[in-house]
């Protein structure tokens, strides 16, 4: 039994983001989470051919840290981590799921055959594995035969066209711990509505073929009452949140209650100590910026105080100006 066998559900799940779903943000959102909402976490993706090459594995291993602070957190509330990669060579998926088995910091793997971004498409991998069934079969084989921990895959419901009868059934066959969804198609990027009701074809195409194996669904949930209406109707295990945290950090709560202005800039300001303390001069500071907007919104003057952080040039600079902030609000009673 693996941890998606045994752990509570439904499934409240943080997706995989390039160059965001580090183990500083995962950490700020874990802080503000309910643990009996937010059960599962995923890394940023990783490359198998980049940690497998001498010259590159520092830099994309940097994708797969994990902090103390952050561990202690997912043991005091059970929530599970799980480590994606990407990539389209069997015997790397091998060497890395051996790897990643090794380091005892996560309760699972990801196989990404969804991200539609042209460059990796390219290459034949990730969602371009949707077209290759039988490449894709290889990789998952290998995985589960290097890893020592439970498999899933993350994907879309087809390439170009719709495809979710053939390709969904094609990797229920593979007997996978859980399938995450994202309701479109390749070619659709992230434009037009997710379709859910293909990802609800899936529900009952595993129902017949592999009732172990999880369904989750992914594409457009905004709110914890939105991602528990789309599992009652379509009858899933989980849900998985993308670029929906961009918009409220605080999704994984039951309660949708306003957030302080206060609260935000704290929250902002947790972040950028995390993320000095953690990473020092390894990581540039300007990767930061991407975040401001997420905490600097529905209160006013946001849009001033982010043109004004959005010039800093340094962690510091920008923590000075928060504080600033923070001094100019009236005290609570």
């Amino acid at each position: 039994m693996n941890f998606w066998q045994t752990s509570r559900t439904p499934f409240f799940i943080l997706a995989p983001m390039e160059d965001v779903t580090d183990t500083v943000f995962r950490e700020v959102v874990l802080s503000v989470s309910d643990p009996s909402v937010l059960n599962v976490l995923f890394t940023e993706f990783t490359s198998v051919d980049g940690l497998l090459d001498e010259r590159g594995h520092e830099s994309v291993a940097q994708r797969l840290k994990v902090s103390a602070s952050e561990q202690q957190l997912l043991r005091d509330r059970d929530t599970k981590l799980v480590a994606q990669i990407w990539g389209n060579e069997p015997e790397k998926f091998y060497r890395v799921a051996k790897f990643l088995t090794s380091l005892n910091l996560f309760d699972g793997v990801d196989i990404n055959m969804g991200c539609p971004v042209k460059k990796v498409v390219k290459k034949n991998t990730c969602s371009a594995l949707i077209q290759f069934p039988d490449l894709a079969k290889e990789i998952i084989s290998a995985t589960k035969e290097g890893s020592g921990l439970p498999v899933s895959v993350k994907t879309r419901i087809g390439f170009n066209t719709i495809a979710t009868e053939s390709w969904i059934s094609h990797l229920l066959t593979c007997q996978l711990a859980a399938i995450t969804i994202h309701g479109r198609t390749q070619k659709q990027l992230s434009e037009a509505s997710a379709n859910w009701d293909e990802i609800g074809k899936a529900v009952l195409l595993r129902n017949e073929l592999s009732p172990s194996t999880k369904i989750i669904g992914n594409g457009d949930i905004e709110s914890y009452m939105q991602g528990m209406d789309k599992i009652n109707q379509y009858q899933l295990d989980g849900v998985m949140v993308g670029r929906g945290i961009f918009k409220n950090p605080w999704l994984f709560n039951t309660s949708e209650s306003s957030v302080s202005r206060e609260e935000r800039l704290m929250l902002l300001q947790k972040h950028l100590e995390l993320y000095a303390g953690f990473w020092g001069t390894d990581k540039n500071f300007q990767i930061l910026k991407r975040f401001f907007k997420i905490y600097l919104n529905g209160f006013p003057g946001a849009g001033q105080l982010r043109a004004k952080l959005m010039e800093t040039r340094h962690g510091n600079e920008a923590q000075s100006i928060l504080e600033q902030e923070l001094h100019l609000l009236p005290e609570r009673a």
